[in-house]
Formats: structure tokens, C-alpha cells, sequence
């Protein structure tokens, strides 16, 4: 091993372990921006529909808003995005138009961009749809408080209470009609945010196949089993022309 090779080890080790004594890391929250939202039946991308008065990306930023704990929130918009600040004028916090063609890679130069913004590799992302907009601070905060001195992290999840069924192969003649009852037994429907540390988080997605669709999962490929925190059957995902208008409700009734 050469002399320079050798100094890096020694400067990375150096950095990572006086990081990990700090017994205050810093939060962030990641928000993916950059999707077409194209079964949602919206104009253009959902994150920009109306939704109790303001865009559905609007209503997600000022619940993440309202965290303390949070040193700063970055949202990852698509390179060709145009709309994002006509949206959300009264975000006041970091936007770059860094995001790729699948959610994973949108989240992986997210990390990328908060490194260079001075985020450490032991600091925690919460990585957050910006689909869920009835996010409630509440909910963060408890994930926060269960996965801060955790090794690994954790997402917040809600326990399976419906009897889930498997389709038939869609090419088969069984397509459209029930194959099998799966055992719901242990079974957790994935929420967002999901909390993990940022090196860790990109080195999992680094590793990570195409088919990874949270964060979670990619951390589950690399042997790490993240912390299940309860989270709040309104904390849906805004994804078909119905859950604009149950949204909606949701929102006004709540103000």
C-alpha cells in the first residue's frame, strides 16, 4: 500500500471516529421529487396537483417544517423540472435538480448533494415521499426517538389488517381471479420517513438492484434488519385520482 493510500485510511478513520462520538448527529430530511406521478390520472406530476389549497408537495414541506430537530431539508427535483418554486414558495430550505430516473437514484444523488453541503457520514436522512402529505410532526418525532440510538435505523410502518390475496399470473388464464390467501401474520405495510445513517444509505443503494423501492429494502439486501416504528393509517401514500379527494378531506378537516 502506498504512503498517500494509507494517509487517506488514516484521515477517513480519524473523521469517522470523532463523528462517532458526537453524541448529537444531525438530521436531515430527503425529500424525491422527481416522478411523473403517472397513475395518478393529474395533469402533470402529482407532487404539483392541488390539494386543500396548496400543492400536495407544499403541504409535505411545512409538516417537515415544523421539526425541530431537523437541520435542513433537501428536495430532489427532476433536472427539467420548472415548477417546484411556483409550487412551494414558502420553502426556505435547499432544492437541486439532481434527481434520476428511478427513486432510488433520485435518493442517491440526494445523499451525494447533502454530503456536499456538509452533511457527515454518520448523520441520520430521513428519507420522505413527497406523496404523504398529511405527515403530522408527531409521527417524525417518534420515529426519531426510536431510531436515534439504534445501529441501524427504521422507517415508519403500519401492521397488515386486511386478508391479503395473490392474483393469478397475469399472462395465465387465472389473471384477474385469486391465486392463493397469503398469512398476514407479521406482515408491515411500508410508510415513510424512513431513517437511516447517510453512508450507509449509500453505500446500500450503490449496491442496490433496480427493483429496490425504499430505502429499507436496500438496506435489507446489505444483512441490516431496520427498526419497525408504528406509524398512522393517514400517513397514505397520494397515488390514484381517489386519494386526491380523500386528501382533500382529510386536510380541510383537520384545519
Amino acid at each position: 500500500m502506498s504512503l498517500v493510500a494509507a494517509a487517506a485510511i488514516d484521515v477517513t478513520d480519524t473523521a469517522d471516529a470523532v463523528a462517532a462520538f458526537d453524541s448529537s448527529p444531525r438530521l436531515y430530511a430527503l425529500v424525491p421529487c422527481a416522478g411523473s406521478g403517472e397513475r395518478s390520472g393529474a395533469a402533470g406530476p402529482k407532487q404539483y396537483a392541488m390539494v386543500a389549497g396548496q400543492s400536495l408537495v407544499a403541504h409535505t414541506l411545512a409538516a417537515l417544517a415544523a421539526v425541530p430537530r431537523l437541520a435542513a431539508t433537501l428536495v430532489v427535483l427532476d433536472p427539467q423540472d420548472t415548477q417546484f418554486e411556483r409550487h412551494a414558495s414558502a420553502f426556505t430550505g435547499w432544492a437541486a435538480r439532481v434527481g434520476g430516473s428511478t427513486r432510488a437514484q433520485t435518493v442517491a444523488n440526494g445523499l451525494a448533494e447533502l454530503a456536499q453541503r456538509g452533511a457527515g457520514p454518520l448523520d441520520w436522512v430521513l428519507v420522505h415521499d413527497a406523496a404523504r402529505c398529511l405527515l403530522r410532526t408527531e409521527w417524525v418525532d417518534a420515529l426519531i426517538d426510536a431510531c436515534l440510538d439504534d445501529a441501524v435505523g427504521g422507517l415508519l410502518a403500519l401492521p397488515v389488517a386486511d386478508t391479503l390475496k395473490a392474483e393469478g399470473d397475469a399472462d395465465g388464464k387465472h389473471a384477474g381471479r385469486v391465486q392463493a390467501t397469503l398469512d398476514r401474520r407479521a406482515k408491515w405495510q411500508a410508510q415513510t420517513p424512513q431513517m437511516f445513517r447517510l453512508r450507509a444509505l449509500r453505500d446500500a443503494l450503490a449496491a442496490a438492484n433496480s427493483n429496490v423501492t425504499d430505502e429499507a429494502g436496500a438496506m435489507e439486501a446489505q444483512g441490516h434488519a431496520p427498526k419497525l416504528v408504528p406509524g398512522a393509517l393517514e400517513n397514505f401514500k397520494v397515488t390514484y385520482p381517489a386519494d386526491f379527494d380523500l386528501a382533500d378531506r382529510l386536510l380541510r378537516t383537520r384545519r
